[in-house]
């Protein structure tokens, strides 16, 4: 049945109306997909096409900036700064050899350091990167940026590198960084992760080592996104590391300076404590070597150099060197038959030139005796036939006892590379180490600084800072970490009885300021209330036969410089109101009163009046030699001449 034509009308128009409506929603959707389409392959193309190329995200870890070290007063005595660099990650680079190759033609690195650097990458994890050479220069790392897209898995990038901007004066002291090895990892057990980076800097010798893990900080991390040709392509996000402490030790850094330039010439130590706190400040150890050269890679020339050098300036002496303390020694024998009581002070012992024990001659070094001395006399000319009768009465076990008691034959705790224990040694000792009993004649020895008795610089210098203060003083090095003060080392009261120290430090003054004293004519301080306490030592090292003696003695100067006696000086200033001790080594200088008082006196001014004394304070018959020295030594450290070997 055919339907009208008013339903046919009505039925066209709803026809109409859905086909409008389809049609608005297939355009709308349309559009909606032209414009994905265009925002995809427009505004968001980059961050497809990085997806599209295999993109993928490394996590790469940042060194923190490592500590500084500054001196008592602020001077920065290790600092860091910038340094260029290039690196690449194996993983990323693909073909190792040829991206190498690509680089060498854009700038020049050095054959052999870059072959260390190809084995390096090879042997670390796939994902470390490895530092292909350092030290560029600005146009090289431009080069290397505009070349990125053909260097793949290779970054240039701007590090931190070590400085030290005293050069010499500090090396001993402060040591210097360099790349962590294989022995490194191997004798530390240290799980940082930093440690895997090659070529990460860590302490080697001095402070930089014996605080290594408070100046390094704690490592940061990077994403990176990079793509399949391991080009980096954004950084993601980062999260910095914790930089290292600050670290303020108590050197002086000026009085350090002439330190270092007042031994220049002789193969010596010295060591200066502030008697008030404990505080090292100056250990200096000559001849010296520029830490700097480490850290940029040392020449097979310069350590060549450095380690077959006779006078061994890698030796940081007044710490690590041990030696006979000869007649500074004298104290603690004095000291240990004083309190045992075996001895009083104004009691007197005879000296012919020499004591016999059990046939054997133990010689005075006058020749034609002393005569009678007491405790005073001996110590202020030095006899040695005083110290071989009363050390007989008192026996090594208290002479040892009081070695150790003054700071001597015990390791001090002080931040530094190889710090020695020295030697008070005793009958146990003997029995333990050599298997063999302890004799008279050891004792005889030990009582004047010789045999078996072994003395760091360091630990002289504490000698005298407890003589002087009649505390138990300790050295410190590190004065403050991060701004917080650490612990003083003036220490507590010692057990000695104080007339007796009183009797020691009266013998000590006359040393330097009687007439007769052995440090009189080449130590003397002028101004009353500078006046110096001290005391000569002068150690052998070889053996002197009954038929030398017989013909003369051979005096040092004839000898080879490696045969003759260690120069020594201990002292304290000024006498009524200690501030400062001073010790000084100079291997083989032949007399302490010669070689080794005079510098020690000129140490003790420049730390007393903080900076070069007047020429008042020395005698008027040296003034003119003294001048000219204070004017070579003032242009030795302008020009940085410190690191001179030995004249």
């Amino acid at each position: 049945m055919r339907r009208p034509v008013k339903e046919n009308g009505e039925s066209a128009r709803k026809i109409t109306r859905r086909a409008l409506l389809m049609g608005t929603a297939q355009l709308a959707v349309v559009g909606a997909l032209g414009y994905r389409m265009q925002s995809m392959q427009v505004e968001q193309a980059d961050e497809f096409r990085l997806l599209a190329e295999e993109n993928r995200i490394n996590i790469r870890l940042i060194p923190p900036a490592r500590g500084l070290i500054f001196d008592r007063n602020g001077r920065a005595l290790a600092e860091n700064e910038q340094n260029y660099r290039v690196v690449m990650v194996r993983e990323d680079a693909g073909d190792v050899d040829e991206v190498l190759a690509r680089l060498t033609e854009l700038v020049y690195i050095d054959p052999e350091a870059l072959e260390k650097a190809r084995e390096e990458i090879m042997r670390r994890s796939p994902f470390v990167p490895v530092t292909i050479a350092d030290r560029m220069t600005w146009n090289d790392m431009a080069r290397i940026n505009l070349n990125a897209p053909a260097l793949p898995g290779i970054t240039a990038e701007v590090g931190l590198s070590r400085a030290y901007p005293w050069g010499a004066d500090l090396a001993h002291v402060v040591g210097y960084v360099g790349p962590v090895s294989d022995y490194d990892l191997s004798r530390i057990d240290d799980q940082d992760p930093l440690l895997q980076i090659p070529k990460f800097q860590i302490g080697k010798t001095g402070a930089e080592n014996k605080l290594e893990r408070m100046l390094r900080g704690s490592a940061g991390n990077k994403q990176i996104e990079v793509n399949a040709l391991g080009r980096v392509m954004r950084e993601l996000g980062r999260q910095e590391g914790v930089k290292g402490a600050d670290v303020q030790l108590t050197i002086d850094a000026r009085l350090q300076s002439y330190t270092q330039a007042r031994l220049a010439g002789e193969s010596a130590g010295a060591v200066v404590i502030d008697l008030e706190n404990g505080d090292l400040r100056a250990v200096a150890s000559a001849p010296t070597f520029d830490p700097n050269l480490f850290v940029r890679g040392i020449s097979v020339k310069d350590w060549t150099d450095l380690n077959e050098n006779k006078y061994r300036p890698l030796a940081a002496k007044a710490v690590q060197g041990i030696y006979p303390p000869g007649s500074t020694f004298k104290m603690v024998t004095a000291l240990a038959a004083l309190e045992d009581g075996v001895v009083t002070a104004d009691e007197t012992v005879y000296c012919p030139g020499y004591t016999e024990v059990f046939g054997t001659r133990f010689h005075c070094w006058k020749r034609a005796g002393h005569g009678n001395m007491n405790l005073h006399e001996s110590l202020k000319q030095s006899c040695d036939c005083y110290y071989y009768e009363i050390s007989q009465r008192v026996g090594i076990d208290k002479i040892a006892a009081m070695a150790r008691k003054l700071g001597l034959g015990i390791r001090h705790d002080v931040p530094l590379s190889a710090v020695a224990s020295g030697l008070a040694p005793d009958k146990a000792w003997k029995t333990e180490v050599r298997n063999e009993d302890w004799r008279i004649g050891d004792t005889v020895n030990a009582s004047i600084g010789q045999g078996y008795v072994l003395a760091s610089p360091l630990q002289l210098a504490v000698m005298s800072a407890r003589l002087a203060t009649g505390r138990e003083v300790t050295p410190r090095l590190v004065r403050s970490v991060d701004g917080i003060e650490q612990p003083s080392g003036l220490g507590e009261k010692l057990d000695i009885n104080e007339n007796m120290l009183r009797r020691i430090r009266e013998a000590m003054s006359a040393v330097a300021n009687n007439s007769r004293g052995t440090a009189y004519r080449n130590a003397r301080i002028m101004p009353g209330e500078m006046r110096m306490a001290g005391k000569t030592g002068t150690s052998q090292v070889r053996r002197i036969t009954v038929e030398e003696r017989a013909r003369g003695v051979t005096r040092n100067e004839d000898l080879p410089w490696e045969r003759r006696d260690h120069a020594l000086f201990v002292n304290f200033a000024p006498v009524d109101n200690p501030r400062f001790a001073v010790a000084v080594i100079v291997e083989h200088g032949g007399g302490g009163s010669t070689a080794a008082a005079p510098i020690a006196r000129d140490i003790t001014l420049q730390a007393l009046y903080d900076g070069t004394p007047p020429l008042s304070a020395y005698p008027s018959a040296v003034r003119g030699r003294i001048e000219a020295q204070q004017r070579r030594i003032s242009e030795m450290i302008a020009d940085g001449a410190t690191t001179q070997d030995r004249a």
